[in-house]
């Protein structure tokens, strides 16, 4: 009994973190069906996104240095996007007056909604790290993931060395939260390793409303290859390492 009352409340804090994620879906499903003269689906997103941010910081539920953050990884978000269309990964076929190098700026907050959970979830669950390694190594790595996002396309994929670099770097790194009155705590790897697994399972809902189609999804949408959980894996690594940096800065218990 006390397992299901700490999973129902742990999905419900879950839920509460989730708020920008959710909000963006609820979007996406409304505008496939619903449509709003004058304005295209794309540029109806943005405007939304654009409101939900508002609501977020005047509400005082993100801070302005949790917003700055969180645009910094938007705008990596957004760069890659840029990247991956104008070499045929995905695209997003529809019009819109708001679009740069054909990626529609509203694809930007879907990035930064991850970085909008993260910061929450560390507030929810009280989060804190033990054996965080050393910043220079950190950032390489960060610094290293990103870039192979661009170059494997021309030139050896790195990610499963990256992947391994990633465990050998956090191998002693445990991420502490609290769920109720227990405190808990899981490796750090296998937290990147969870989040990612449902950033996947959201990518295939945003991709089902037509957020944006894969090459494969252009004539009918099919399930996104269960590989792309491993390019998410990496990719959340950089929002949390960059919100990481702001929290340890801001309060140093929150590291061991």
């Amino acid at each position: 009994m006390k397992f299901i009352k700490g999973l129902a409340l742990f999905t419900y804090q879950q839920v509460i973190c989730c708020l920008f994620p959710a909000a963006i879906f609820i979007a996406l499903a409304v505008t496939k069906y619903v449509k709003v003269p004058f304005m295209t689906r794309y540029d109806l997103l943005l405007l939304f996104c654009l409101v939900v941010q508002g609501f977020l910081l005047y509400f005082k539920l993100e801070t302005k240095d949790e917003l700055k953050v969180i645009m910094l990884f938007h705008l990596i978000g957004l760069a890659l996007e840029i990247y991956k269309v104008n070499i045929g990964s995905w695209s997003y076929p529809g019009a819109g007056f708001w679009k740069l190098g054909g990626v529609p700026l509203y694809s930007g907050f879907m990035y930064s909604s991850i970085g909008s959970y993260i910061c929450k979830a560390w507030k929810v669950f009280d989060l804190k790290m033990s054996h965080w390694p050393k910043q220079l190594l950190v950032w390489l790595l960060c610094i290293g993931i990103y870039l192979n996002f661009f170059t494997h396309h021309f030139i050896w994929d790195l990610r499963w060395w990256l992947t391994g670099a990633v465990f050998l770097l956090f191998y002693q790194t445990w991420v502490y939260f609290t769920v109720g009155s227990y405190r808990l705590k899981m490796p750090l790897s296998l937290s990147f390793l969870c989040i990612a697994f449902f950033i996947w399972v959201a990518e295939n809902i945003a991709s089902f409303f037509g957020a944006w189609a894969y090459p494969d999804q252009l004539k009918q949408w099919r399930l996104v290859h269960i590989g792309k959980i491993s390019s998410w894996y990496l990719l959340i690594i950089i929002s949390i390492i960059l919100i990481a940096q702001l929290k340890f800065k801001k309060n140093k218990e929150l590291l061991d």
